[in-house]
């Protein structure tokens, strides 16, 4: 009878004591003293509040777990000690804000210097070379089809003029995908390059394949006679040696990038890695193929004197023209809508997530192609809490954690136990976050963003 009275005594008190943490945890209000306690970093510090290095050196330092792969851990402040500091530098928020205006404005000079730097570089530099040759090819072409009235020169003039405005385009689209992430676009702005392959696209269909098409359907119902074209062959023959160069810079380009990937030339271009070096690439062998398509038509109509084949000739270069825009158009609207990358290396990265000790199960996987080899990894992650909170045991003096035990009495020191040792447990999970994160960065290089989600 004394057992099961003392038991049941026991029992009791336990009972009592779960209905006392209760009754202190429900009371707990979190008010403005808890989120006064936000943290902030010196770089936001510096970046957000225009303080310097030595202004912060007189705060306040607290010690955490950095999100970056190169360091284990940083110091951050407590945000509401660096806005009092910055009103002290600064003495008011318009002093403040119009700082902040200058900094921004003298960041974005820096930014337009380097992006001039880039874009001479790589696809910047063929784009520029095909702009010039294209430009003197569609003004010869243009004197030569006034000079004879062919069709097929005609059609080959549009189409140099076609190449020029679209590589402008391809220029303008590399010079904005090299600047840097903001606030509004914080994953960059790389698909620029493929918005502007776009709409080159569309214009090599309606501005080259269009008019090529209207001009050789008007000569097949209006024929004309057609005058000398030994110029017109002159021209094009210097047309063949300028377009058939640019062509080998491309050529030369994807080579060397498709290589660094490790593709073959015919999987780098079909999967559009490099948008902008695909375009000329694709309109520069167009143009090699049209000028010989020309001058095949032309001889005809030189040796005949039948001027249906010069037309016949313009009907031709359009639909090479248009079959080139179709594939533009294709594959860069396939980059744009977020393209998966492919299955088996989906397949690698999962089963590398799925083989470490932490992890019970991967849910919900997405690794989409951002462009220019930019891979972005999603996926949610089932964490063993077990393999978690021995890991945080680890690194703890268990001793004195049983020490700590043992002096628990009352409710809110039992609260504050488990406060103190929950916050570690999660920073301990946010650390095994980072741990996968930045192993699958190292072991693959394309991959640049990853976001674990914790289910």
């Amino acid at each position: 009878l004394g057992d099961a009275l003392s038991g049941y005594q026991a029992g009791y008190r336990c009972h009592w004591v779960v209905i006392l943490l209760r009754a202190v945890l429900k009371k707990r209000e979190y008010g403005t003293k808890y989120t006064q306690n936000n943290f902030i970093t010196a770089v936001r510090a510096m970046n957000e509040f225009c303080l310097k290095l030595c202004d912060l050196e007189q705060l306040r330092k607290i010690s955490r777990r950095s999100p970056h792969d190169d360091t284990e851990a940083f110091t951050v402040f407590l945000r509401s000690d660096v806005e009092a500091k910055a009103l002290d530098v600064w003495g008011s928020q318009e002093a403040l804000a119009r700082e902040r205006n200058l900094r921004k404005e003298v960041e974005r000079e820096y930014q337009e210097s380097m992006k001039r730097v880039t874009f001479l570089q790589g696809p910047g530099k063929v784009v520029m070379v095909a702009i010039c040759i294209n430009g003197l090819n569609f003004f010869f072409k243009l004197l030569a089809w006034v000079y004879t009235g062919s069709a097929s020169m005609f059609s080959e003039a549009i189409h140099s003029l076609a190449d020029t405005c679209n590589q402008a385009l391809l220029a303008l689209g590399i010079s904005q995908s090299v600047r840097n992430p903001d606030a509004i676009h914080p994953y960059g702005f790389s698909n620029m390059r493929y918005i502007a392959s776009l709409i080159s696209g569309v214009g090599i269909f309606m501005m080259g394949a269009g008019l090529s098409w209207y001009h050789g359907i008007m000569g097949l119902l209006h024929p004309q006679p057609i005058e000398s074209l030994l110029w017109a062959y002159c021209i094009l023959a210097g047309s063949l040696v300028s377009e058939g160069a640019t062509l080998l810079v491309a050529i030369n380009e994807i080579k060397k990038s498709s290589r660094k990937q490790g593709l073959s030339f015919y999987e780098y271009v079909m999967q559009s890695r490099d948008p902008s070096t695909n375009v000329v690439l694709l309109e520069d062998a167009a143009a090699v193929v049209g000028v010989v398509l020309a001058a095949g038509c032309m001889g005809l109509t030189s040796l005949t004197g039948n001027p249906y084949y010069d037309s016949l000739g313009s009907l031709g270069v359009g639909t090479l023209l248009g079959t080139v825009s179709a594939f533009l158009i294709y594959t860069n609207t396939e980059a744009l809508l977020g393209r998966s990358i492919q299955a088996e290396h989906v397949q690698k990265l999962t089963e590398f997530l799925e083989n470490d000790p932490a992890v019970r199960a991967i849910h919900d996987v997405k690794a989409t192609d951002m462009g220019l080899s930019k891979v972005r990894f999603k996926a949610e992650v089932d964490f063993d809490g077990r393999v978690v909170t021995r890991s945080y045991l680890e690194k703890q003096d268990i001793e004195q954690i049983l020490s700590d035990i043992q002096q628990v009495k009352t409710p809110e020191e039992l609260e504050n136990f488990m406060l103190k040792h929950g916050e570690n447990i999660i920073d301990t999970l946010g650390a095994e976050v980072d741990r996968l994160e930045k192993e699958l960065k190292q072991r693959n290089p394309e991959v640049r963003h990853v976001d674990l989600e914790i289910l």
